[in-house]
């Protein structure tokens, strides 16, 4: 693994603290600088993920950092894929998974941040977000289902609350899985072709499709505006799903190589202890 990997990512893929001149197009979907040979990738994500699982039981033992994973993306973006190849073998004490859907009731009812903030990971734990808070600055602004007086002031409460973690122990890494509208019609395309993955197909994407440039708008505004010191935005290329989750999993890896994780120390006079 290079010598400082996220600093080697970071110039490609993270947004800078409020997008400073950041656009959505500086990120080709099908992007590969970082890994351009396959089986390579392959390998250096072996690995990654075998020092992810090993340093998530450091993460769980010591108790003192919690790690919050954001995946969002257009529909076939691969989050599911995601959250399987990249933390799939981590032990399911250490890791937990949130996928956000449309909001209930009780929870229109309630601030947009309630339903979010009672999923946030306890110290400890890996916590991951499939679709997450962010869903109220890109749905809710493509289809107005706000007031836009209330959006706009939505993503400075995003990274007041987003800080609020940060401070209290929380580690925040936020990833734009960023497919090409070309891709997404391939994909959408191989759910109906092959009958165990139309379950997995829903009418209402092809809707959502139609407003591709609404939701890029939506998507750029969102990660320029909330990408942050304490709670970065890493949009990554995700036309190649080998490539995606090499990128994904090098970060993971690194940052929390970065935690300083230490196990805990053993209880004071643990030498005179005997196993009979």
């Amino acid at each position: 693994m290079a010598k400082d990997p996220l600093a080697a990512l970071a110039r490609p893929y993270r947004v800078p603290p409020g997008g400073d001149g950041w656009t959505l197009d500086d990120v080709d979907p099908d992007d590969k600088r970082a890994f351009p040979d396959r089986a390579a990738a392959e390998a250096g994500l072996a690995d990654d993920i075998a020092a992810i699982d090993r340093l998530q039981e450091v993460l769980y033992a010591q108790q003192r950092h919690a790690v919050l994973v954001v995946l969002q993306a257009m529909d076939t973006g691969g989050k599911d894929s995601t959250v399987r190849s990249v933390f799939g073998v981590i032990d399911p004490l250490g890791v937990r998974c949130t996928s956000f859907k449309k909001p209930t009731s009780e929870e229109l009812a309630r601030d947009f941040l309630w339903r979010v903030h009672a999923h946030v990971p306890p110290r400890g734990i890996i916590g991951i977000f499939n679709r997450s808070h962010y869903e109220d600055v890109l749905v809710a602004r493509v289809h107005a289902l706000a007031p836009k007086a209330e959006l706009e002031a939505r993503y400075e409460q995003i990274n007041a609350f987003e800080r609020h973690l940060a401070a209290n122990g929380t580690t925040i890494l936020k990833f734009f899985l960023h497919i090409s509208k070309k891709e997404q019609a391939e994909r959408l395309g191989d759910r109906l072709k092959d009958p165990t993955k139309h379950w997995k197909f829903n009418p209402g994407d092809l809707d959502e499709r139609k407003r591709w440039r609404d939701y890029m708008k939506a998507y750029e505004l969102a990660v320029t505006r909330c990408s942050t010191d304490a709670a970065p935005w890493w949009v990554v290329p995700a036309d190649r799903k080998w490539y995606r989750n090499a990128v994904i999993a090098r970060i993971v890896r690194a940052t929390l190589e970065g935690l300083d994780l230490r196990y805990p120390p053993a209880p004071e006079g643990i030498e005179r202890f005997r196993i009979v």
